[in-house]
């Protein structure tokens, strides 16, 4: 007995042995994989980043830094004294105008029709939803706001509406997307009201259905409170303006009818979603791919102000990108993000523009 079980012991520890060298040389084959694939990658990146091409560095750094999860990327391969001077030079020019609401006048409220039109660049597809009411245009939000927030399709139907594109800046790190940045005003209420951030806007309508544009640098709650009143917001969320090492993020695109001015690039190319008017007061709202989607880098600052411009926007604004951006009307998404495990929904999101039915 005592034999037949020692050989038994030493046949099973032989098998171990070879299935743990087996197990080794895979994990060793695995180890050596990654290893040159991250060498290939940081090789490539010092290429784009200290190569001949100029054009590729600046269209690198400015687009990653629009990005939410990737912004380290750039501060791997560049100081930041460099990544300042790229994007210093590769930014939106200072459009120090306020909207004028006499340029506006709604004529067309009470009119339902609403048009999904392509939009194609160079480096970007998109789809614009043209809704002559602005009536019909309103922030949808998941107040109470918790730690998770909702897919368009999911904020669009609660509020049975037809359609929607995602809003604001929000806390979107792990896909959360519960709570808003900056202020949140919907139905001429404050839903959410911090606007201690580095260049925020408010972007949305007021009680006439003009599209407002307005700065919130230098105010406390009060002082949100004092604007939103005095502007008679009715429907808004926040995006930020802020050109740094830290973000590259741009608001305003068309004042007045008057087109904003860049240098250099003006930003970087990135999933977009826009927002604008025309003088008859429809509402255009626009939303582009990018990072890769159907071949596409995305759009840059001077093609939704090229577009916008097209469709006769007098003013116009940027919103929240990049994986944010998304579509939905009728039942179905017509932009959406591009990572795949999202092509048939969105990101969650706290808040949105819906148009109501």
């Amino acid at each position: 007995m005592l034999p037949h079980l020692a050989r038994f012991v030493k046949g099973f520890f032989e098998i171990m042995k070879k299935v743990l060298k087996n197990i080794l040389k895979v994990l060793s084959f695995i180890g050596v994989f990654i290893l040159m694939v991250v060498f290939t990658l940081y090789a490539s990146l010092l290429l784009i980043c200290y190569g001949p091409s100029k054009s590729a560095r600046n269209i690198f750094t400015t687009t990653f830094l629009e990005t939410g999860a990737f912004k380290f990327v750039v501060h791997l391969v560049l100081p930041n004294k460099t990544i300042n001077e790229i994007v210093n030079s590769n930014s939106l020019k200072e459009l120090n105008k306020d909207v004028d609401s006499n340029l506006i006048d709604v004529s067309n409220e009470n009119k339902k029709d609403i048009k999904i039109e392509e939009v194609n660049g160079s480096n970007f597809h998109g789809t614009m939803m043209i809704i002559s009411d602005p009536s019909r245009v309103k922030v949808a939000t998941t107040a109470p706001f918790s730690e998770y927030g909702k897919t368009l399709d999911e904020i669009v139907k609660e509020n049975n509406a037809i359609g929607g594109v995602n809003g604001g800046i929000y806390v979107s790190t792990l896909n959360k997307g519960g709570y808003p940045m900056g202020v949140v005003v919907s139905k001429g209420e404050i839903v959410w009201n911090s606007p201690n951030g580095v260049g925020y806007h408010l972007i949305g309508f007021d009680e006439n259905n003009i599209l407002k544009i307005l700065p919130l640098q230098g105010l406390d709650k009060n002082g949100v409170e004092k604007l939103v009143k005095e502007e008679k917001i009715r429907d808004a969320v926040t995006f930020q303006e802020e050109a740094s090492d830290a973000n590259n993020h741009f608001v305003k695109l068309i004042i007045n009818g008057e087109k904003r001015e860049s240098n250099g690039l003006g930003s970087g190319a990135n999933p977009r979603t826009a927002i604008g008017q025309k003088a008859d007061g429809t509402v255009l709202l626009l939303v582009t791919d990018g990072r890769g989607a159907s071949g596409h880098l995305g759009a840059t600052a001077s093609d939704l102000i090229e577009v916008m411009e097209k469709y006769g926007a007098v003013n116009a604004a940027n919103l929240d990108g990049g994986s944010s951006s998304t579509m939905y009307y009728e039942d179905k998404y017509l932009m959406t993000s591009v990572t795949l495990y999202y092509s048939n929904s969105s990101w969650r999101l706290p808040e949105a523009f819906i148009i109501e039915k």
